[in-house]
């Protein structure tokens, strides 16, 4: 098989992340290809995503990039005129528990530090930022007014039309079966109907990507498990944010519940159970609407007669301490890493493409030293403790 074509970048993936990375490496001028081997940009579990978008988080990396994120989707209709369903209402974490009082508000300083747009207000302003909200018990919560929501359809779709503008190649239905090397720098990739030769290699494949660490000769820690969302029919606009619940729910079934109303009016939610599923599996679940619908009810008790369009599953592709790998692959030269978004790939795709961007056309990170830090990738993965907002 002869090598194709040369690149200056082959992007492995066309999803959350591989698409923003293919549109800001075009951008600067370099000749990009992107090799997915499903029929169409987005159609792995970036379409499964509900579209929240937040900086709030708990560690600088998500922070900063997070930051790059909300800047790129909220301007990009004004830059491009193309609607991405970009909705600023902000985030929203009410609060009934005095012991997750603490811990949030342990964490403003530190989320201030990097630039988030944060802080804790009491009951009665999260009463006005969430209509109809039990106030039984309420003791207030954070609310970041600049983060927001986008259309998990209409992103690709804006990030594959500009990079193309910008001269990336997309081929689809094109599995990759290896990688080209010479000792240890990457040099191409390989796939059952051709080759195509790189001066680098960045790895973008979402839930996939645990399957392409033998193809390299390295290990990479990704282990997907998969999650259930659902969206309602569209109701009057009346809620802003995208509201958080860390209350545990009933039975102990799950941890964090979070749900929005997006532009066009529909509810649309999601859930982390607390006994996790491994693996790939993305059939429904019949326990999943009861529990949910609980929840939303309990809190905002106006959601009773609400009326539910479809559900769906999808993955998140976790990392063994719940960060992200945003690296120059250990041991390879010419491979960038970026895998095990946890979930939160839709959020952090535009700011991690332009970092890795600034990586390959710069020799190095866009965003702080410090917040690169928590991104590589020979840290202890194993040992560290899961970011306390996942």
């Amino acid at each position: 098989m002869t090598v194709a074509k040369t690149y200056d970048v082959i992007v492995v993936g066309s999803g959350s992340v591989g698409n923003p990375t293919a549109y800001h490496l075009a951008k600067a001028g370099l000749k990009v290809l992107v090799i997915d081997k499903r029929s169409s940009s987005g159609q792995g579990d970036n379409k499964a995503a509900i579209g929240g978008v937040r900086a709030t988080h708990s560690d600088p990396g998500k922070i900063s990039t997070c930051l790059e994120s909300i800047k790129i989707f909220s301007s990009w209709e004004g830059q491009y005129g193309f609607d991405i369903g970009w909705k600023s209402g902000g985030y929203c974490f009410p609060v009934y528990d005095h012991t997750v009082e603490s811990t949030l508000k342990n964490l403003l300083s530190a989320q201030q530090e990097y630039g988030l747009n944060i802080n804790w207000v009491g009951p009665e302003e999260i009463k006005e930022i969430i209509p109809g909200i039990n106030p039984e018990g309420l003791l207030g919560g954070t609310y970041s007014p600049e983060d927001g929501q986008v259309s998990s359809i209409l992103a690709p779709i804006a990030f594959q039309r500009e990079a193309e503008k910008n001269g990336a190649v997309y081929l689809f239905n094109e599995a990759v079966t290896g990688y080209l090397r010479s000792g240890d720098c990457i040099t191409g990739v390989k796939t059952a109907k051709n080759s195509y030769s790189s001066e680098w290699v960045v790895i973008a494949t979402g839930a996939d990507a645990g399957e392409h660490g033998p193809l390299l000769g390295i290990d990479i820690p990704v282990f997907p498990d998969s999650h259930e969302a659902g969206i309602s029919a569209p109701v009057k606009p009346f809620l802003a944010p995208l509201i958080v619940d860390l209350r545990p729910g009933p039975e102990g079934k799950t941890t964090n519940f979070y749900f929005g109303q997006n532009k066009e009016g529909q509810i649309i939610f999601c859930y982390t159970p607390r006994e996790l599923f491994p693996g790939t599996n993305r059939e429904s679940l019949s326990e999943f609407l009861p529990v949910l619908a609980s929840r939303m009810i309990d809190l905002i008790p106006k959601l009773k007669n609400l009326l539910i369009r479809r559900t769906w599953r999808g993955c998140y592709p976790m990392t063994p301490d719940g960060i992200p790998i945003i690296d120059y692959a250990k041991g390879l030269d010419k491979v960038i890493l970026a895998v095990g978004m946890c979930g939160q790939g839709l959020m952090l795709g535009p700011g991690v493409g332009k970092n890795i961007s600034s990586m390959i056309a710069a020799g190095k990170p866009c965003i702080p030293e410090e917040a690169q830090h928590c991104f590589r990738c020979n840290r202890n993965i194993y040992d560290s403790e899961t970011e306390a907002l996942s």
